[in-house]
């Protein structure tokens, strides 16, 4: 994540969606390589909840993003 904020900043793009979606993009891919083949830890469940939680944001910027492009009145 600190990667990503100084990335973020030295390129002068920094957005509040544009870093929390950086940011889940490599939570994601961590958590993917860093899954055990033959066990299966029990504090990994507790991940699956936050991958979710970090899901609903993720959905919450693209509609707020999608309604900031479709006209007014097209979506009911």
């Amino acid at each position: 994540m600190v990667s990503t904020l100084v990335t973020l900043v030295a390129l002068g793009v920094f957005s509040l969606p544009l870093f929390f979606v950086a940011s889940f993009v490599g939570f994601i891919i961590v958590v993917e390589l860093t899954t055990p083949i033959n066990v299966a830890p029990r504090w990994r469940a507790r991940l699956r909840w936050i991958t979710i939680l970090g899901f609903l944001i993720f959905m919450i910027f693209v509609i707020r993003k999608i309604l900031k492009i479709v006209p007014s009145g097209v979506i009911p």
